[in-house]
């Protein structure tokens, strides 16, 4: 990802991801697994307290297949 992605927390990185089209595959302990039903695609967003990690951020996209662009419009 080319430019700096915005810092967010778990519960918008989350919901960001469920406008993609993620659904809740499971939800155990301090981790949330999501899964794309079409792309088959999944991903894990831990759910500390705080801000996500940039890095963790971006590795999290590339999982998904999310640009940063189009992270930014989820976002809005």
């Amino acid at each position: 990802m080319s430019r700096r992605l915005p810092q967010v927390d778990a519960r918008e990185l989350t919901a960001a991801l469920k406008r993609a089209g993620f659904e809740v595959c499971r939800g155990k302990g301090s981790h949330l697994g999501l899964r794309h039903p079409v792309t088959q695609r999944r991903t894990v967003v831990p759910q500390h307290p705080g801000k996500i990690d940039p890095y963790l951020v971006e590795v999290i996209l590339k999982q998904a297949g999310i640009s940063a662009t189009r992270f930014r419009d989820l976002l809005g």
